[in-house]
């Protein structure tokens, strides 16, 4: 079996959460690999590792009832210890575990290398437009959020979270999730054309959370 096969079967077993799966890090990929297309000093093989791999702890954080693990962090021992076993050198390793640990909107490490910019981009790309909207329920819906809450301003978010994670999911919703976290994705990009790619992104989701808003009220 080639290493890249191996990955997918770690990555597979280890992924079971709807809103972060195999599909989930294949887009990743699919859109890393394009974004990579314009930065031709990009290591190929790094980012491949890196996406593949990147969200290979997020159910372990989920499921976290101590909410202590940070699957950025455990995400990237997980990797090295994956490709130490399948022979990659050390340098590779070292470079793909920073693009892990720094791929985490609401993480403390920022991505340093080509690699991780984009492998960050990446991320943050598919979690907007079309696909973040219907991620943005999916999550909801694991969670166990309302439809839609008014959002009572950037204050009334910061006191429901802890280290950047939400602590009552009943105060939380897709609307809020897009006024403080998903409309901003454009501001904390680092590729030209992930930023191409999120102009038309933001602006669906935009349109999308404000039709919804009318909706609700009976005003449409």
């Amino acid at each position: 079996m080639d290493p890249f096969s191996k990955i997918e079967e770690v990555v597979r077993s280890e992924l079971s959460s709807s809103s972060h799966d195999l599909e989930h890090t294949y887009r990743v990929l699919r859109i890393a690999l394009r974004i990579a297309e314009t930065e031709p000093l990009c290591n190929i093989e790094v980012l491949r590792l890196a996406a593949m791999l990147h969200d290979i702890a997020r159910v372990k954080e989920d499921t976290d009832t101590a909410r202590k693990i940070d699957h950025s962090v455990l995400g990237a021992e997980m990797a090295e210890k994956i490709l130490k076993e399948l022979s990659f050198d050390d340098k590779t390793i070292c470079e793909v575990s920073h693009c892990i640990r720094a791929h985490r909107f609401r993480g403390n490490e920022r991505p340093e290398t080509l690699e991780a910019k984009i492998l960050s981009d990446a991320d943050k790309v598919d979690a907007i437009g079309a696909i973040g909207v219907a991620r943005a329920f999916m999550i909801a819906g694991e969670w166990g959020e309302p439809l839609y809450m008014d959002f009572e301003g950037e204050e009334s978010y910061l006191k429901n979270t802890e280290s950047g994670r939400i602590k009552d999911h009943k105060n939380h919703s897709p609307n809020v999730e897009y006024e403080v976290k998903l409309k901003r994705i454009p501001e904390r990009l680092y590729t030209e054309e992930a930023k191409r790619l999120a102009k038309e992104r933001t602006k669906f989701m935009e349109g999308f959370f404000a039709r919804l808003s009318k909706e609700l009220k009976g005003e449409l």
